[in-house]
């Protein structure tokens, strides 16, 4: 007989259910993921967590802000891309959360170029050469270091070198 259906015919609440006299999570966290109490049933017959209901609220919410959301990436380029990668989805805002994940990626990359570029002219003050305000410029050496740290190799050809 397993420690739940024990407690229940003692008249005890089971283990994932806190009791009036328990007042520490150790004794109210459930042993094992098998053991969570499901609260609400989807379309697969399958039961949610609280935590995955919560989740899916919040992604619910987050699809209808969408709707009233333009990405900085228009929509006719990120729909000529998508159509070239053989993407098919009348959605739009599955669209603009593309658009938007790629508007991220490029914001982090020039951010990461940007930090390469200010660490050389920081080494190169150091050196004590004299650069006059100089303006920050994106140079190929920036962006390939910053590209590579997300696994995106650039090399230039030889005859641009």
């Amino acid at each position: 007989m397993s420690d739940n259906s024990r407690n229940n015919a003692e008249g005890q609440l089971p283990p994932a259910l806190p009791s009036s006299s328990s007042s520490t999570l150790s004794s109210v966290a459930p042993q094992s993921t098998s053991e969570q109490r499901p609260s609400t049933p989807t379309a697969q017959g399958r039961l949610l967590s609280r935590s995955e209901i919560q989740g899916e609220k919040s992604l619910a919410e987050f699809l209808v802000q969408m709707d009233n959301y333009a990405p900085i990436i228009p929509e006719a380029l990120t729909d000529y891309y998508l159509a070239q990668a053989g993407f098919e989805c009348s959605d739009v805002r599955i669209k603009r959360l593309l658009a938007l994940a790629t508007q991220k990626f490029i914001s982090d990359v020039a951010i990461d170029a940007f930090q390469y570029n200010r660490i050389r002219q920081q080494a190169t003050k150091e050196k004590k050469f004299q650069n006059k305000d100089r303006k920050t410029v994106l140079s190929m050496d920036d962006l390939t270091a910053a590209l590579a740290e997300y696994g995106v190799n650039i090399k230039k050809p030889e005859y641009l070198s």
